[in-house]
């Protein structure tokens, strides 16, 4: 993990290899952010005409390389495009400090140590400007050939190794805190990036379990593993159903941290599918190369009661990892068979593909057992979801309007896109089976809300709940953008940790 410093250096004596300063588009061209003053004195108040002259615009996330000139201890300079630049007295855009500072730190990757000299107005700054540092900074190379060849120019170049924050206050209290939070909750994004991006014949739903068992130890976290004979005993119909098509097989973990003040409880819920090959209702050519994913709820999940854990958040946590692998063999579940839930109900499989709704099922329903005070549920659970938002964008689904609305300003506050989305009553009707309690599908249009509707049907009477899809956001396809790598995102995490600071500070809603 990427080492992170506030520095008491000021731009002009820190000695790193490079230095990052930000640039916006002012009303009348090209002006360099605050923070950078000293580098723009080095090139005697020209940075900006000289960033002009080779074509930067200051738009968000471009990145300029330049020789440092004599009066600056760095060889080189590197300026970030921070978008539109503020009014006056105010300040630049919490996101856009994050994704700048995760396109600069990728721009450096095999650099030691890098000066981050870009705004920083207060504590949140401080935050946005590390959290998209260290986020940026992420590569994984596990299966690349390792640290030595990287280091003899060989293999894949290693992440930046030490962010500085130039700017910030290392004796002040909240600039202190703001950093330190900052480190935990990248280092458990990334944490779950790396469970994302392992190939699945290593994270299997056995080894999955031990990863979070061992994590969970280290940090404090009480660990209870359901392994396929206690699902059996249980009655857990739906995860059982999942994974008795696979040679590696399910697990249910339950993961609990909790604090002698609080006086809240929350439960997360993951979908743990380490491999969807769509079981029997086997998914079409071109569909199957990136369902390794399919565990990112899961991922989620766990990173967020661990960082929960780590800041010492005074609320209780609990987190359900319902870890399965789908595969079609000659046990596995059939289109036309009929399962009976953990919760007694049955339910009528007509698409093994629709498997994430089977093991959330389960999971809900032992969550809420517990009776927290919410449930979040995360999933990348429908393809319906990604074509209704895209690809960078989660839905919010939920029993309680208010909570929604809450989860989905807390998504935006910290920088994850996502939108409010419906549970229409009508939807629920298409999922009626002659045979079982219910179908495991309805209605294709609207799938992504047929899905919540079934995920519901699970939830304990009276708990609120609400559903997270983040079937687009959880795994980036396309080129590396701000601090959003290829591949594994973290979505989600950030989300659920500052719901959890939120109900511990007894400010929600």
């Amino acid at each position: 993990m990427t080492a992170l410093t506030l520095s008491t250096a000021g731009a002009a004596t820190l000695r790193a290899d490079a230095l990052v300063v930000g640039v916006a588009k002012g009303p009348k061209g090209l002006v360099v952010a605050a923070g950078a003053e000293a580098v723009d004195k080095a090139f005697d108040g020209k940075l900006a005409a000289v960033l002009d002259a080779l074509g930067a615009s200051g738009a968000e996330g471009e990145t300029t390389k330049l020789p440092a000139p004599a009066g600056l201890k760095v060889p080189v300079v590197l300026a970030v495009g921070l978008g539109s630049a503020p009014e006056q007295d105010e300040s630049f855009d919490e996101e856009a400090l994050r994704r700048a500072a995760g396109a600069a730190a990728r721009a450096l990757h095999g650099a030691k140590k890098a000066g981050f000299a870009l705004p920083l107005d207060d504590a949140s700054a401080v935050t946005a400007v590390a959290e998209g540092a260290l986020l940026g900074a992420y590569a994984f190379t596990a299966y690349q050939g390792g640290e030595k060849k990287a280091a003899k120019g060989s293999g894949p170049k290693l992440p930046l190794a030490e962010v500085a924050l130039l700017g910030a206050k290392p004796r002040d209290k909240e600039h202190k805190a703001a950093a330190d939070r900052a480190q935990v909750v990248a280092t458990e994004v990334n944490i779950a990036r790396d469970l994302v991006n392992t190939p699945p014949n290593d994270l299997t739903p056995e080894a999955f379990a031990a990863v979070a068992s061992a994590a969970a130890k280290e940090n404090g976290v009480k660990v209870q593993v359901l392994d396929e004979k206690a699902l059996v005993k249980g009655g857990y119909g739906g995860i059982m159903g999942v994974g008795k098509g696979s040679e590696n097989p399910p697990r249910l973990v339950k993961l609990s941290y909790t604090h002698a003040k609080a006086e809240k409880t929350l439960a997360f819920v993951g979908k743990g599918i380490t491999y969807d090959s769509g079981g029997i209702s086997l998914k079409p050519a071109g569909h199957n190369e990136t369902m390794k994913c399919d565990m990112a709820g899961a991922a989620a999940v766990f990173a967020a009661v661990v960082a929960a854990a780590k800041l010492g958040l005074q609320v209780h946590v609990t987190g359900w990892l319902a870890l399965a692998e789908n595969m079609p063999s000659g046990s596995a579940t059939k289109p036309g068979d009929v399962l009976r839930m953990y919760s007694g109900k049955t339910v009528e499989v007509l698409n093994t593909d629709a498997e994430g709704r089977l093991v959330l099922g389960d999971a809900l329903t032992r969550a809420s057992e517990e009776a927290p005070d919410a449930i979040v549920d995360v999933a990348t659970l429908t393809g319906a979801m990604v074509l209704a938002l895209g690809d960078r964008t989660f839905g919010i689904m939920a029993n309680d309007d208010a909570f929604r609305t809450s989860i989905h300003e807390i998504a935006e506050e910290v920088g994850e896109s996502s939108w409010p989305m419906p549970l229409p009553e009508d939807l629920r009707k298409t999922m009626d089976s002659p045979t079982a309690d219910i179908a495991n599908m309805g209605v294709r249009m609207g799938g992504g809300l047929v899905a919540g509707l079934f995920l519901q049907e699970f939830v304990g009477e009276g708990i609120t709940w609400a559903h997270l899809d983040i079937a687009g956001p959880a795994f980036h396809e396309g080129a590396p953008y701000g601090y959003t790598p290829k591949g594994g995102t973290g979505s989600a995490v950030r989300t659920l940790v500052r719901l959890a600071e939120r109900t511990a500070t007894g400010d929600l809603g």
